[in-house]
């Protein structure tokens, strides 16, 4: 009897040895690396994240103009990105365009394409749209409106548009600063990609 209580224990603890063995070669986990100052480092590249606070108003003045800027910035954000994607597919046709007489007929037939679809659209913007639409432009192409314009259009049509905007109150060559004083607009365009607002 003791033989066969032994016989068990023994078959019993080998068991739970063997399974309590782990796999003699460990799984290896491949990612990128840098070395500084002669140490290796892993490298993670990790997805952004935006964190932001819920806005607190002073007053309830501050809360309309807010509301305000949002719906402003709502109803031009779609213009802006379809103008930053309408810019990089004529960039692409004229740097086809075997001379410059071609590459003007392409920009005559672009305006033209553009003022047709949209045109009466933007005539029925604000003020405040107009200023918030140039910024935005210059958001999402990296150039100012005066840029884009004297590099497809030319200098004197450029200088032309310029003082056309001017007259009432539009500066072409204005930039964009979403650190400092377009930080609301930034703020809201985040939004807007979030599908928060």
């Amino acid at each position: 009897m003791n033989k066969n209580i032994l016989t068990v224990f023994i078959f019993i603890f080998s068991y739970c040895i063997v399974q309590g063995q782990e796999d003699p070669l460990p799984k290896r986990i491949v990612t990128y690396a840098r070395v500084v100052d002669g140490d290796t480092i892993p490298f993670y590249d990790l997805a952004t994240i935006n964190v932001s606070a819920t806005r607190v108003f002073l007053s309830e003045k501050e809360k309309r103009n807010f509301d305000r800027l949002v719906r402003n910035v709502k109803k031009v954000y779609p213009y802006a990105k379809l103008a930053g994607v309408k810019l990089r597919q004529y960039n692409d046709i004229l740097a086809k365009a075997p001379n410059e007489g071609e590459r003007r007929r392409i920009m005559k037939r672009a305006e033209k394409e553009i003022k047709d679809e949209f045109g009466n659209d933007l005539k029925n913007l604000t003020f405040s749209q107009g200023k918030i639409l140039i910024k935005l432009l210059y958001r999402e192409t990296g150039s100012s409106s005066y840029a884009l314009v004297q590099e497809l259009r030319g200098k004197f049509v450029a200088f032309f548009y310029q003082a056309f905007a001017r007259l009432f109150g539009y500066n072409l060559k204005t930039t964009y600063d979403p650190e400092g004083e377009d930080r609301p607009i930034e703020i809201i365009v985040n939004l807007i990609e979030k599908g928060l607002v």
